[in-house]
């Protein structure tokens, strides 16, 4: 279909900003994203859906990859994963940064170079280990002592393989206390502060199994300040030095991590991705130079940045329910295709597409159709006065985090996930039934 842009309808500078670059306003209070009406991609795979601009995330992987030419740069699967997914950033020359035997599995067998993918877990399971170091994986990062000799034993004593140290830096850095991970008071990696690190590094130079590469660090989640990545950066090469006083060794890799932030609405923060690069590197070749450490290749691994802004929930309305002074606008969808407003309090900018309305806005609570008190996806937003049901909300920056998180709860299943890309949408992910839900329950 051919698109015509509607340029008479004014749109904010500060609100297009948080939509996919492709994203085009159309008559009639349409919106298209990636040359395809959102209304049309409603109607033809129902809601609620997810819409992935192929455009914006191939667009993004590219920034990451000039913004960083001498790092190697890791897509943080966790955020969402898909073949699709898996294929688009393999082409964009991206490695992969996985979570579990599922993630590994789906990426090697979508045809993503192994030896490109790290490891991460801070309770690896042995099916973990075993998919890991079946199918090549470039790095595993070690999080706890424990996993030295299960991996060091997993490898056999003719095998070698590639290892990472994962420390706390004793950083606080991210938008919430659940997503700052730098801290000595969580759960993952191995601290500075009481020696952890320093003696699991000791202990891995003595396994002739394992082949340390270098550290890693990850500080947080939605992190829009650049200094908290300086400090985490200046404390892991100070380690390194003494890791090379220690034992002689001088370690080739240095792993930041990701957590980059992003805006989730108009007028908020995000990380300067150019400030970031630039003073990272400045810091990484001065600290060095000070400590007389040949530079580490940097790895960093961005997820929600490369996937967030390119994706796009769609809901209709049910019900609209005014309660006193409140108006309540009930959806399709909730907390079991996004639980991100439950778990951590985040706020979206819904907005109204596919009609027009000359009502005055509201200040409006969408919420799903769960049956918890909590399953609110976006709080005290501007719709308009005359929303009712059968509309069709869009929810940008809906990529990252939503459906990777999505759960069964009420059997509602999880929504379908629909690529656009020149003007065409194709169906990435199938809506689950309840078909798939009799087919795994078994008992009688």
């Amino acid at each position: 279909m051919t698109i015509t842009a509607l340029s008479a309808i004014p749109t904010d500078a500060r609100e297009l900003s948080i939509w996919p670059a492709s994203m085009t306003p159309l008559p009639h209070g349409g919106l298209a994203v990636g040359g395809v009406p959102l209304t049309e991609i409603a109607d033809r795979f129902d809601t609620p859906a997810y819409v992935l601009d192929e455009g914006e995330v191939r667009g993004r992987c590219r920034t990451y990859r000039e913004a960083f030419p001498d790092a190697a740069v890791l897509y943080a699967a966790k955020a969402f994963l898909s073949r699709a997914m898996v294929r688009w950033v393999r082409e964009e020359g991206l490695g992969l940064d996985v979570c579990s035997a599922g993630e590994l599995e789906l990426a090697v067998t979508s045809g993503f170079p192994p030896e490109r993918i790290v490891l991460h877990g801070n309770a690896k399971s042995p099916r973990d280990l075993e998919a890991a170091l079946r199918l090549g994986v470039g790095r595993i990062v070690i999080d706890s002592p424990s996993e030295i000799a299960r991996i060091a034993a997993a490898v056999g004593p003719d095998g070698r393989q590639k290892v990472m140290v994962r420390v706390v830096p004793g950083v606080s850095a991210g938008g919430h206390d659940k997503i700052r991970t730098g801290t000595d008071d969580q759960k993952f990696g191995l601290s500075l502060t009481d020696g952890g690190a320093q003696h699991a590094v000791t202990r891995i130079l003595g396994q002739p199994q394992l082949e340390l590469t270098g550290l890693h660090c990850h500080i947080g989640s939605q992190i829009t300040d650049v200094k908290p990545y300086l400090v985490a950066l200046r404390r892991m090469v100070g380690l390194m030095a003494r890791i090379r006083d220690a034992h002689g060794v001088v370690l080739p890799e240095l792993d930041m991590g990701g957590g980059h932030g992003i805006a989730y609405r108009p007028g908020e923060p995000a990380l300067d991705l150019t400030a970031l690069a630039r003073r990272l590197r400045a810091e990484l070749i001065e600290g060095c130079a000070a400590a007389r450490l040949t530079v580490p290749r940097l790895l960093i691994e961005p997820g929600r940045a490369v996937v967030g802004p390119a994706g796009v929930a769609l809901y209709r309305v049910l019900a609209v329910k005014h309660t006193g002074e409140k108006v309540f606008v009930a959806v399709d969808g909730g907390m079991s295709d996004n639980p991100r407003p439950a778990l951590y309090g985040v706020r979206y900018a819904p907005r109204l597409i596919g009609r027009t309305s000359a009502a005055e806005t509201r200040t409006t609570t969408v919420v799903g159709r769960h049956c918890e008190a909590g399953d609110v996806l976006a709080a005290d937003v501007h719709l308009p006065g005359d929303i009712r049901p059968g509309d069709l909300l869009a929810v940008p920056v809906s990529g990252a985090y939503q459906l990777s998180m999505a759960s069964g709860y009420n059997l509602v299943g999880r929504p379908a996930v629909v690529a656009v890309h020149e003007g065409t949408a194709r169906l990435l992910v199938r809506r689950e039934t309840l078909q798939d839900y009799r087919s795994r329950d078994i008992g009688v």
